[in-house]
C-alpha cells in the first residue's frame, strides 16, 4: 500500500481525530502510570509460543457473531473493517490478547453514533490522556502513527487482570522458559554442527617444519580427505604423517527436559500436545473450549455491548453475543445421535444440519415432532381429551 493510500486509510478508519491541547496525563486509582506498552511481542518469533496461539486462534474464530442490530451482526460475521473479514477479526484479536494479555478494539461511528466498524489496535505503546473529566488513550501504532481516541469508544479485553486499571500484567512470567528453550535450540544447532566434521591433530614425525611446510600439510589432507569428494570415508597416510581423531560430545538437555519446557509454556497458554497437534478426541476438546475459548467469547460479548450500545439500549435488551457450537467439536456418532432431538422438536432440521455444517434447506427452521408422540392432554389432532379409566372420551 502507498503512502497516501495508508494515509487515506488510517483516516477512514480512525476518522479525523482533532488535537485537545489541554490533555492531561491520566493517573490510575492506586498508581502512578500513565504510559503503558505491550508486553511479550518477540515471544510470538518462538514457534511453540506461535504454535500455541495459532490454536486458540483458530478454535476462536469459528464462533458466530449474534446481535439484537443487525447491522451490527452483519458487520461482526462479514465485515468489521476494510481489512478484515468476522474470522480474521477473531483472529487478530486473540492474537494480541494472547501476546499482550490486552486487546484493544476501536468502535467506529456514524454521524449518528451509531457503530460502523471494528478495528483492533495494533498499538505498540499508549498514554492515557484526561480532557475535561473524561478519559483518553494516545496509541502509537507499529507504524508510528499517534492516534488519539475516547475511552468510550474503545473496548478492552484483558486476562491476568491484576496490577492495572487499563490493562492486564504482563507475560514476562514465562520469559524465563522461553530463554531456556531459546538457549536449548541453541545448543543442539552447535552440538551437530561441532560433530557434523571429522576433527583431530594431524602430526609430522620430520625434522623440525617451517611454518609453511605445516600449513600446506595440513591444507593438502585437508582437501584431500576431509571433503565432500572423499566419498570413501577413508584417508590414507605415509610413515612421515600421524592423524589423531578428537572425538566430540558435546552435552545437550535431554528429552526429559526439554518436553519439560514444552510443558511450561503449553501450561501457561492453557493449550496441550493434543490441542496443539489436533489430535484431540471429543472430551478433550470440549474441555478445551470451556476453560479456553468460552470465557474469551463472554468477556468479548460483555464489552462489546457496553461500548456499542448506551445505557439506554442495554435496559432495552440491545447486546452482542459471540456463540459458538458446541456440538460442531462432538463426534459424527454424537452429532448422529441428536437426530432423536429433531424428531421431538428439540431442534429444528437446519439446527440440526448447522452440526454437520451443512446450508439450511427450506422448511428447516420449523419444529417438526413424531406423529407417535404428542401432549399427554392432547391428541395428534391437538384437540383436549380426557381420560378416564384408561380410556379417551
Amino acid at each position: 500500500m502507498k503512502g497516501g493510500e495508508c494515509v487515506g486509510a488510517f483516516k477512514k478508519i480512525f476518522g479525523s481525530i482533532r488535537t485537545i491541547k489541554e490533555f492531561k496525563r491520566w493517573r490510575e486509582v492506586g498508581s502512578y502510570r500513565s504510559i503503558f506498552n505491550t508486553f511479550g511481542m518477540d515471544m510470538y518469533r518462538s514457534e511453540i509460543v506461535r504454535s500455541c496461539i495459532r490454536s486458540i486462534a483458530e478454535h476462536t474464530s469459528k464462533a458466530n457473531a449474534k446481535c439484537t442490530d443487525k447491522n451490527v451482526e452483519k458487520l461482526l460475521q462479514n465485515s468489521p473493517n476494510m481489512f478484515m473479514n468476522g474470522r480474521d477479526f477473531l483472529l487478530k484479536v486473540r492474537t494480541r490478547y494472547e501476546l499482550t494479555n490486552t486487546a484493544m478494539i476501536y468502535i467506529g461511528r456514524d454521524d449518528k453514533g451509531k457503530a460502523n466498524s471494528f478495528y483492533p489496535i495494533p498499538y505498540k505503546t499508549f498514554e492515557a490522556l484526561e480532557y475535561s473529566e473524561e478519559l483518553y488513550l494516545k496509541f502509537i501504532c507499529m507504524n508510528g502513527r499517534t492516534v488519539i481516541l475516547p475511552w468510550r469508544d474503545i473496548a478492552v479485553i484483558r486476562k491476568d487482570y491484576n496490577e492495572s486499571d487499563l490493562v492486564g500484567d504482563s507475560n514476562d512470567v514465562i520469559f524465563n522458559t522461553l530463554e531456556l528453550i531459546n538457549t536449548t535450540n541453541q545448543g543442539i544447532a552447535n552440538a551437530v554442527k561441532a560433530t557434523a566434521n571429522l576433527r583431530g591433530i594431524l602430526k609430522s614425525t620430520k625434522a623440525m617444519l617451517s611454518p609453511d611446510d605445516i600449513k600446506k600439510n595440513k591444507e593438502t589432507f585437508v582437501k584431500d580427505y576431509l571433503s565432500l569428494e572423499n566419498e570413501g570415508g577413508i584417508a590414507s597416510l605415509d610413515s612421515t604423517q600421524e592423524f589423531t581423531p578428537i572425538k566430540m560430545e558435546p552435552t545437550v538437555t535431554n528429552y526429559a527436559q526439554m518436553k519439560e519446557f514444552r510443558e511450561n509454556v503449553y501450561r501457561y497458554f492453557g493449550v496441550n500436545d493434543y490441542i496443539v497437534m489436533s489430535d484431540y478426541n471429543e472430551s478433550q476438546l470440549e474441555a478445551f473450549y470451556e476453560s479456553r475459548i468460552e470465557p474469551f467469547l463472554v468477556a468479548l460479548s460483555l464489552e462489546l455491548t457496553n461500548k456499542v450500545f448506551t445505557e439506554r439500549e442495554r435496559r432495552f435488551g440491545n447486546h452482542v453475543m459471540f456463540e459458538s457450537n458446541r456440538l460442531q467439536f462432538a463426534s459424527n456418532t454424537t452429532k448422529l445421535n441428536m437426530v432423536q432431538m429433531v424428531d421431538r422438536g428439540a431442534l429444528t432440521p437446519n439446527e440440526w444440519r448447522q452440526i454437520f455444517n451443512l446450508s439450511p434447506v427450506e422448511g428447516g427452521d420449523v419444529p417438526i415432532r413424531r406423529l407417535d408422540t404428542a401432549q399427554v392432554d392432547k391428541t395428534s389432532d391437538n384437540k383436549e381429551v380426557k381420560e378416564k379409566g384408561g380410556e379417551k372420551e
